[in-house]
């Protein structure tokens, strides 16, 4: 059985509070939407990656001011 949906969307304001890895922002209607997890091993690497050097922590500038609110981690 097929659906076909016809939308008209007027958003004023919208104000989304957190958006985390894998989420989904939907407007509107898109059918189902299937979780999917790929990994791929482009390189044909076959063993671990070398151990890395600990970065010191850099902190951000005074006057740096971010483009997008980001909230304090918990």
């Amino acid at each position: 059985m097929n659906f076909f949906v016809q939308q008209h969307i007027v958003i004023h304001q919208l104000k989304i509070e957190s958006l985390t890895n894998s989420s989904i922002c939907q407007i509107g209607s898109s059918g189902m939407i299937k979780p999917i997890t790929q990994l791929f091993n482009t390189g044909g690497f076959t063993g671990p990656a070398p151990q890395t050097e600990l970065q010191p922590e850099r902190t951000p500038p005074e006057d740096f001011v971010p483009r997008v609110p980001l909230v304090t981690p918990s």
